[in-house]
């Protein structure tokens, strides 16, 4: 379906489709976001007077915009809408009509409720594709039940795999799960896309918080699939691989990942102890696993007598993969950071230049781009109304005056 482009910005590899973003909170407008990203239309339907609930969410605030909002709400435009009452539901029936795929984090049977179902899908817009992102998925005992992150961060067995060795179990310091879910809600879409093309034929497309926090275990999963041993916390150490893990340095800690045994190799010899190469202790991966708390201490009483940059330069050179302990502002101030355009400045209609993370990925030919910086509640119902659903100026002041809009 085309759509009208906000400027000049070459065609995006989405350029033409349209999504209607019906989510809230963060993994629903981050697949939203990424699918904009692409050069898709999107338009957020949000609720009359508060809008999405992360408009309030903070602080810091940008004006009246909060940080989390414009974290992940670029590249769409906002419109309100109560889509409770009949009126509503006449604007959201047009809107999915002209669209090619329909996102939504609703409770589980909300869009059934307003008869907005598969069925009605089928029967009145049988190419859109449509995404539900839940908590639990639509079978199951808990199906239906609301999805945080944080719980099902704890649920999924994630928790029990960070933190200290002997502490108590952490969550990621984002919302990783919300994150990684609207990704994956993000990719099945583009899927589904794809076998349209096929197909002539929209789908459904489920994506749980409960099915991604599990699948996030991977390999940690697998490794109790095979051995039937539970996993448990290793701090920063890797259940699988050692030396995989930080040390203290005379002036704070490093990161060092050792993958093979060549690695290794170089590692102790730069660390003077070339002998332990051949030691029956440490010379293959599965050995280091075995003897990893007296290889780590060793590594560690090495380490201490330098600073992190003295480390850092010789391990590099020694190519062994290392790295610095950043907070979140020195990565955000990193060099390669702004080399790969990774914090990108927007001029918002309130909050002035709004500066915000960079597109995490590239295309050749159909450029990702950032066209409209995140939307002010409402900022774009009549453009919207008037342009993509053509209602007249009276039929949309009606529409205001009714509490519709």
């Amino acid at each position: 379906m085309s759509t009208q482009r906000a400027d000049a910005q070459p065609a995006g590899a989405l350029d033409g489709l349209r999504v209607l973003d019906l989510t809230r909170i963060l993994a629903g407008p981050l697949c939203t976001m990424m699918l904009g990203d692409m050069g898709a239309d999107i338009i957020k339907v949000e609720p009359l007077g508060t809008g999405d609930d992360t408009r309030t969410w903070g602080p810091p605030f940008a004006a009246q915009e909060s940080a989390y909002f414009l974290g992940v709400n670029r590249n769409k435009r906002s419109i309100t809408l109560n889509m409770a009452v009949e009126p509503g539901q006449e604007i959201l029936a047009k809107l999915i009509a002209q669209s090619d795929v329909l996102v939504e984090n609703f409770k589980v049977g909300t869009l059934e409720k307003w008869g907005f179902g598969n069925d009605w899908l089928a029967a009145h817009a049988p190419r859109v594709i449509r995404c539900s992102i839940t908590g639990y998925g639509s079978s199951g005992p808990k199906a239906g039940l609301p999805g945080y992150d944080f719980i099902l961060q704890a649920e999924s067995g994630l928790m029990s795999i960070c933190g200290a060795p002997d502490g108590e179990p952490m969550k990621y310091g984002v919302a990783i799960v919300d994150v990684c879910t609207g990704m994956l809600a993000s990719n099945s879409i583009l899927a589904a896309l794809q076998a349209r093309h096929r197909t002539g034929r929209g789908q459904h497309v489920e994506v749980s918080l409960f099915d991604t926090s599990l699948a996030m275990l991977a390999n940690v999963a697998s490794n109790h699939l095979v051995s039937g041993r539970d996993a448990r916390r290793f701090g920063n150490g890797h259940p699988n691989i050692v030396p995989y893990t930080t040390y203290p340095v005379s002036d704070g800690r490093i990161a060092i990942a050792v993958g093979n045994d060549s690695q290794f190799a170089k590692l102790a010899a730069l660390v003077s102890n070339p002998e332990w190469a051949t030691d029956s202790r440490f010379a293959t991966n599965p050995e280091r696993v075995a003897n990893r708390e007296a290889l780590d201490a060793a590594i560690a009483e090495r380490l201490a007598h330098h600073t992190a940059e003295f480390w850092l330069e010789a391990l590099t050179a020694a190519g062994i993969p290392c790295g610095r302990i950043n907070s979140v502002e020195q990565a955000l101030n990193d060099p390669h950071t702004a080399a790969r355009e990774m914090v990108r400045s927007v001029p918002h209609p309130s909050a002035g230049e709004v500066k915000m993370l960079g597109i995490p990925f590239r295309f050749s030919d159909t450029p990702a781009s950032i066209r409209r910086a995140p939307p002010t509640l409402g900022q774009h119902t009549e453009e919207v109304l008037r342009d993509e659903l053509e209602l007249s100026d009276a039929r949309i002041d009606a529409l205001r005056t009714a509490g519709v809009i």
